[in-house]
């Protein structure tokens, strides 16, 4: 057996040395400093999110539009606590995620093999959601219209909650997409809309964080931190601020 070999410093062992030179040289020289309050700058200056302007539809046709929001009003509908999925804006969420990035898969791996797998391994559908709205939206008209001789819009409420709890349930078997797979990303897209921070279009004037209480994109909580179980009663607060900032600006 050779005798051990004098001491060589290993190449991790001198990059880890440097990084941790380099850090105490770093933290000995700079200064700290805490902000309070509002934030001493405007949101998202050097990387904004990717949002559409409001007004218009940007993915979908009229008619399309058309039968979105009367689906979202469904899956959502007023009564006491807050506004229908329509008038908080969910149909104008899902519009502006399927012209953005989302709607293609774009930041996905999409190049298959598609192979239907368990439940566990997730969705294997080579369906992007573009592809899932325009066919599901599609398929549901074409039942309404051969099966109920109306357009979904025009059925009355009940109906359309029959309809709806169908195709939840793959009572209703679309030709080119399953219809249990459009409900789910309706469902899950609504609820994104309806929850969601307004800059990207919907939960309207932040009519479902009022709902709930929550306070938003606020800059600085350490003043609540330590306040336990009592009601703030902090008025919701988006990314891009509050609506009234703007009308000032």
């Amino acid at each position: 057996m050779k005798p051990p070999l004098p001491f060589k410093q290993s190449r991790r062992h001198f990059l880890a040395s440097g990084v941790a030179a380099i850090f105490v040289a770093v933290a000995s020289t700079a200064g700290a400093t805490i902000i309070k309050g509002v934030a001493p700058f405007k949101p998202f200056d050097y990387n904004p999110p990717e949002t559409l302007g409001t007004g218009g539809w940007y993915f979908f046709t009229p008619q399309e539009a058309r039968l979105m929001e009367a689906l979202v009003e469904c899956l959502i509908p007023a009564d006491e606590l807050s506004v229908s999925g329509l008038d908080a804006g969910c149909a104008e969420f899902i519009d502006r995620q399927l012209a953005g990035s989302y709607g293609t898969f774009e930041r996905l791996y999409m190049q298959g093999p598609f192979v239907a797998g368990t439940p566990e391994q997730g969705d294997q559908s080579p369906l992007v959601p573009q592809r899932r709205y325009r066919l599901g939206l599609a398929a549901l008209e074409r039942h309404c219209q051969q099966t109920l001789g109306k357009s979904f819009v025009e059925l009355p409420g009940e109906q359309k909650d029959q309809v709806i709890t169908s195709v939840q349930n793959g009572e209703i078997v679309f030709k080119d997409i399953d219809s249990k797979m459009f409900f789910a990303i309706l469902l899950q897209n609504t609820m994104e809309g309806f929850f969601a921070d307004p800059i990207y279009g919907g939960n309207r004037d932040m009519v479902s964080w009022k709902m709930l209480g929550f306070p938003g994109a606020r800059y600085d909580y350490r003043d609540y931190i330590d306040r336990h179980n009592e009601k703030l009663d902090l008025p919701p607060l988006s990314i891009s601020g509050r609506p009234e900032w703007h009308k000032k600006g």
